[in-house]
Formats: C-alpha cells, sequence, structure tokens
C-alpha cells in the first residue's frame, strides 16, 4: 500500500487549481482544517466554491477558517446551512459581499446539506425530503406526495477537494477523529475526489491502528500530512 503522507502543506495544496469545489467542515474547534485553509491561502487559487457549514466565523473571531478566504476574495460561492451570521452587529465576510453582488451563495437546511454530501459519498443519485417544503428553498425543485406527505427532491453535493482536521492517521491514511471532528468531516472524506487530511498526533506505521479506532478508512483517503509544531493548534487539551 503506498505511503499518502506528505512533508509539508504547501505541497499538499500545489496543485489544487482555480475554480475547483473544496469541502471545508464548518464547526468550530478541532474539527476545522486550519492549516490547510491557510496554506490554500498562501498558494492562491480562486474562483473557487466552496461547500461548508458555515462560510466563516464573525469580525470578532481571528481564528484561521473559511472566512480568510472569503475575505481575501478567492471564493465566488459557498454552499452552506448559515448564510448570515445571528448577530446582525457582527456580519460576516460573506455575507457583505453576498450583499454587494460579489459573491454567491447557496442556502441549504443543515440536515439536508450533511445528507447531500453523505448522498455523493455513497453513490445515490437524489433523494426526497421534507425539508424545506413551503418555502423559498422549495421553488423549482421537483415535489412528490408520498404517504399523504410532501417532499422535495434534492441531489448529491460532489467535491474536487475536502480539507479534513483528524486527531490521528497512519500511512495510508486511515483516520481517528475527536470531538466535533466527527460532524462533517467523515461524510466530507468520503465525498471528494480528493481528500487532504491535517493530523494532529504523529502518522503511525500502517497496521499499528487499533481498528476499532478507525473512523475513516483510508480508501477513501489520498494525503496526509503533520501539522508541526509551529502550525496552527486547538487550545491546548486537544494536543494530548
Amino acid at each position: 500500500m503506498r505511503n499518502k503522507v506528505y512533508g509539508s502543506f504547501d505541497e499538499v495544496v500545489s496543485d489544487i487549481p482555480d475554480g475547483s469545489t473544496i469541502m471545508i467542515p464548518g464547526f468550530a474547534g478541532p474539527g476545522t482544517p486550519r492549516n490547510l485553509i491557510a496554506a490554500l491561502l498562501r498558494q492562491g487559487a480562486k474562483e473557487l466554491t466552496a461547500i461548508s457549514n458555515h462560510p466563516g466565523a464573525g469580525p470578532f473571531d481571528h481564528r484561521m477558517d473559511l472566512g480568510r478566504l472569503v475575505e481575501a476574495g478567492r471564493v465566488r460561492k459557498v454552499v452552506c446551512s448559515f448564510t448570515a451570521s445571528p448577530h446582525p452587529s457582527q456580519a460576516t465576510a460573506f455575507e457583505k459581499l453576498y450583499n454587494d453582488g460579489a459573491a454567491d451563495g447557496e442556502l441549504v437546511p443543515q440536515g439536508t446539506l450533511a445528507e447531500r454530501i453523505r448522498a455523493a459519498a455513497a453513490g445515490i443519485g437524489a433523494f426526497y425530503t421534507p425539508t424545506g417544503v413551503g418555502t423559498e428553498m422549495a421553488e423549482g425543485k421537483e415535489h412528490r406526495v408520498m404517504n399523504g406527505k410532501e417532499y422535495i427532491l434534492e441531489y448529491p453535493l460532489h467535491a474536487d477537494y475536502a480539507f479534513i482536521r483528524a486527531y490521528r492517521s497512519d500511512t495510508f491514511g486511515n483516520l481517528q477523529y475527536r470531538l466535533s471532528q466527527r460532524n462533517f468531516n467523515p461524510i466530507m472524506a468520503m465525498a471528494a475526489r480528493t481528500t487532504i487530511v491535517e493530523v494532529e498526533q504523529d502518522i503511525l506505521d500502517l497496521g499499528t491502528m487499533d481498528p476499532d479506532q478507525v473512523h475513516t478508512p483510508g480508501i477513501c483517503v489520498d494525503r496526509v500530512v503533520h501539522i508541526p509544531e509551529d502550525g496552527i493548534w486547538e487550545e491546548a487539551v486537544y494536543r494530548d
């Protein structure tokens, strides 16, 4: 089995072209691939489409996240569950660009977003859901009544790349997650053509991980890079 470990973050994102679609887990805390985002910011790819739970934190959260790419004008569209900040006085960079017509947004209910990603991972062509029926999000979509209940048709969300953050990996890319890393990371890792992972712990030799601790199998992972001591970390509790 081939070794999927790369030597640096700049190397691991070097070939991402303009116009790529990238999945980025959007929950705060240890699930956000901050080092990969920073590397892509340095790399310079633009005209990106981002698929994420939200388009970046507000102006008072200065941590590296999708919002930095948005602020830099590198993202043309975001598919997400929250296009606006819950606090009007803390508008995100994306919200301002969206209102000015400088960026496009597609609002997707959170459960539907997760299922559209999972459908891509599972090879499902489309699915029906009652979520959104009777709202603007249902306009233009196929409707069907089943067992007396109305549903709308939703399609999978595929991506060129997925940026993933994991607690532990081996050289083949078998992944173990911690805490909020287990929200969107597992399904995004399976839904992209190329999955790139930043790993907190030292990368283990193949065959040394406990199979019961593998949350994403390495067959779904293409590139792995270890976060160095001078990388972007969360609170110290996540490093033990």
